[in-house]
């Protein structure tokens, strides 16, 4: 498993500024509807059903929103960097900036667990988010995480 396999060049995005976590989802919703075909309401209150949990900002800026949602047959992705952070309710009580959203089918249990550890050890390179923010276009931040690839394998 390989984030070119999770993350179309056309689910990465930029935006100036989200005002709060739930219209990060709603852009989520967006971009799962336009590139994946997916329900953007289901996937919407997906997310947050799933963020009532516990909030999935992992800490130094980034959260890793994740769902389970029918109609789907494989684990798909989709980033966005934020040019103005949110409060996310992170653990480390930063705010975000960076978020990839996991979809996942509904019976993905391996799987989609093996996606969330391959993004969260992407992610938790701090040379690597540092690149993602110095360079806010969309195909050179899909060039960036998934080039990382052969980084994180050695």
């Amino acid at each position: 498993m390989d984030l070119s396999g999770i993350l179309k060049p056309e689910a990465v995005k930029v935006f100036a500024a989200a005002s709060s976590k739930k219209r990060l989802f709603q852009e989520f919703g967006d971009i799962a509807h336009g590139v994946h075909g997916l329900d953007a309401a289901a996937t919407v209150e997906a997310l947050l059903e799933r963020e009532s949990l516990g909030p999935t900002g992992v800490g130094h800026g980034v959260a890793l929103p994740h769902a389970r949602l029918p109609k789907l047959d494989r684990v798909v992705g989709a980033f966005i960097m934020l040019e103005k952070p949110i409060d996310f309710g992170a653990v480390d009580r930063q705010p975000v900036d960076i978020a990839f959203a996991l979809f996942a089918p509904e019976n993905a249990g391996a799987e989609h667990l093996k996606a969330l550890a391959l993004v969260s050890r992407t992610l938790r390179e701090s040379a690597l988010c540092s690149k993602l923010r110095a360079n806010p276009d969309p195909s050179t931040l899909y060039a960036l995480l998934t080039g990382s690839e052969s980084v994180q394998a050695a």
